[in-house]
């Protein structure tokens, strides 16, 4: 899409969106790049309880977290941040941070990320999802995820943390 095309409005219900599987979460792409003239991306996560990412860094995009239902404690360049349902964790472009997701329940939240591109990357790093459930914890394919982020701007800096 050009940067002067103007984007159509539209509505997703709330099992509506591209979904995928991405590190073992459910990923339900809202808004995407071309939606909004590479503006930024929004998803929805659904991640099992005890999930942790490795922790990284995004060289290009800002995040931010809308904690809908569950908890998770974000660690985001030496600092812990708790986070509960309506809280919003923001996790700026260039510093190291990763999550670990409570024990007692799985984590949904909305991501939006600025610039857009995070659609790509889970895309590269995830597969087509055709059912939307809470996925059954499995393992990282750690050479797939390292060229997924290298090609997006994103550096995998050391493992997922202990709860």
């Amino acid at each position: 899409m050009s940067s002067s095309a103007i984007p159509r409005p539209y509505r997703l219900g709330p099992d509506e969106g591209h979904a995928l599987w991405f590190l073992g979460n459910l990923v339900t792409v809202k808004a995407d790049g071309a939606a909004t003239r590479g503006r930024l991306t929004v998803v929805e996560f659904l991640n099992p309880p005890g999930f942790a990412p490795p922790l990284h860094r995004h060289r290009e995009e800002d995040e931010l977290f809308y904690v809908i239902s569950g908890t998770a404690t974000f660690h985001c360049d030496g600092e812990i941040l708790e986070a509960a349902p309506g809280d919003v964790v923001f996790l700026p472009a260039g510093r190291p941070h990763t999550f670990v997701v409570g024990p007692d329940q799985p984590l949904r939240t909305l991501q939006i990320t600025t610039p857009s591109g995070f659609e790509s990357f889970a895309a590269a790093a995830g597969e087509p999802a055709r059912q939307r459930r809470l996925p059954e914890p499995g393992s990282i394919d750690a050479e797939v995820l390292s060229r997924a982020a290298a090609a997006h701007a994103i550096e995998i800096l050391g493992p997922p943390p202990t709860a």
